[in-house]
């Protein structure tokens, strides 16, 4: 078994940095509660990075790759860190994928005529101008559609699977309108993946199996398919009228947004944190993940004023193109290949800026350990917490998981998360300014801690 390098480097951090007979806890509460408490103060003092955050969503809206909103926000972004006097502040090049949504709409023909809202699915095909209107098949989950596959050709189907886990409810919509194309569908409407809904589909991106054809792809809010699926259960024919604009365009030039704050004595070892800065396009894309962006930057903004440079540099990251695509990550791991060995650890917020109660770790026993002991630091906010997973918890470090790098993510209350998700709700409405402090906070003594230690 190889043993990465960078997660060595983690597990040495702790003994480095504690005198002889001193305990873990009592050591770095001893030689960093100040430090933490002065960043804890620092980001709960005022609301300046919800005032940030406003600015952000409110001047540029949403930000879907390949977008001149999401330029615009970054070139506003690095302007901005360049002002807040962060160092080696540059956007890294990345090529994204371009998908446009044009007009569209659902509508009930039969049995009666009504509006229904939805939300083309991203990386979706459209229909023809005139649209399709087909009669409907609503099935429970993708095992019932392959029951009644027979039933299903020439027919929109509509996947009203309700909603459990996120990564198990996503596969309705990743690979749903192919299952639905197998058997002869014409296209594919899923119940939104939401926890809760006010009539307010929800996006995200689906993907292609090359063995099927491609057909439209939508959501309904979570109201309009159980609606269908209820006229179905008392056998009421039902016909849809589907008309999507959507198509895909050449890719564009985007880029990451890197800036840091250089260690004082080991310059080339690196924490990096982070969010996303593109967004689906509707609502403002503020929960999913212009929080998660600003948290970070303010967290490397607020050592920056306070006067703390640790040993190591702390590299705030705003990757580009999650949503769909991820060749932000992917991007970034490429360039910098050569220096990964010397990441020591890699952290992202990407649930939501709501309270923080800890955080989530893929890394090994001894990278635990560390963490366990510099997370005890934020007990005056209450985010205290540790979660073990394998691999990387969040999409954008994942690359730099599979290099070795231990790989964290804030862990915050995310009841509400999937209330907003993907939808036109996503505005800085939902967002508590208090909370966000926290969140700051909490990346903040984090990376600084880890950053710090001989």
């Amino acid at each position: 078994m190889t043993v990465r390098r960078s997660t060595i480097a983690l597990s040495l951090l702790l003994a480095a940095a504690l005198p002889g007979g001193v305990s873990a806890q009592v050591g770095i509460a001893t030689a960093y509660r100040a430090a933490a408490d002065s960043l804890i103060r620092g980001a709960t003092a005022d609301s300046f990075a919800y005032r940030r955050l406003g600015r952000l969503v409110d001047t540029f809206g949403s930000r879907l790759s390949g977008s001149a909103s999401l330029e615009a926000a970054i070139d506003w972004v690095l302007q901005t860190m360049k002002a807040d006097g962060l160092e080696n502040v540059r956007g890294e090049p990345v090529m994204v994928p371009r998908w446009v949504r044009g007009a569209e709409s659902a509508e009930l023909v039969r049995p009666r005529r009504a509006r229904l809202a939805m939300l083309g699915l991203g990386g979706s095909v459209g229909t023809a101008e005139r649209g399709i209107t087909a009669p409907v098949l609503v099935v429970g989950s993708l095992e019932e559609l392959a029951r009644r596959a027979a039933e299903a050709k020439g027919r929109i189907v509509l996947l009203d699977v309700p909603f459990t886990e996120y990564t198990a409810t996503r596969h309705v919509r990743t690979d749903g309108p192919s299952a639905a194309a197998r058997a002869g569908a014409v296209a594919c409407l899923i119940r939104s993946v939401a926890t809760f809904s006010m009539r307010n589909p929800h996006t995200g991106a689906t993907l292609y199996d090359s063995t099927a054809a491609r057909i439209p792809a939508a959501a309904l809010s979570v109201e309009d398919a159980m609606m269908l699926h209820r006229l179905q259960d008392r056998g009421e024919p039902m016909v849809v009228t589907l008309r999507m604009g959507a198509h895909t365009l050449p890719d564009a030039p985007s880029r990451n947004v890197v800036a840091e704050i250089v260690g004082r004595e080991k310059p080339d070892e690196v924490v990096v944190l982070g969010g996303h800065i593109d967004s689906w396009d509707v609502g403002q894309g503020a929960m999913d993940d212009g929080g998660g962006s600003v948290a970070a930057w303010e967290a490397v903004r607020l050592l920056k004023r306070l006067g703390l440079r640790p040993r190591r540099t702390v590299r705030v990251v705003l990757w580009t193109n999650e949503e769909n695509g991820g060749r932000g990550a992917e991007a970034y791991a490429k360039a910098h290949a050569g220096e990964l060995s010397r990441h020591v650890m890699a952290m992202e917020s990407d649930n939501g800026v709501f309270n923080p109660r800890g955080y989530v770790l893929g890394g090994s026993d001894s990278a635990a350990a560390v963490i366990r002991q510099v997370a005890a630091l934020m007990q005056p906010i209450g985010a205290t917490g540790l979660e073990r997973v394998d691999g990387s918890p969040a999409a954008d470090t994942e690359p730099l998981a599979a290099a070795g790098v231990p790989a964290m993510e804030l862990d915050v209350d995310g009841s509400r998360y999937f209330w907003y998700h993907h939808s036109d709700a996503d505005m800085l409405d939902k967002l508590d300014p208090a909370e966000l402090a926290r969140c700051v906070a909490a990346m903040a003594v984090m990376a600084y801690v880890v950053a710090d230690l001989p």
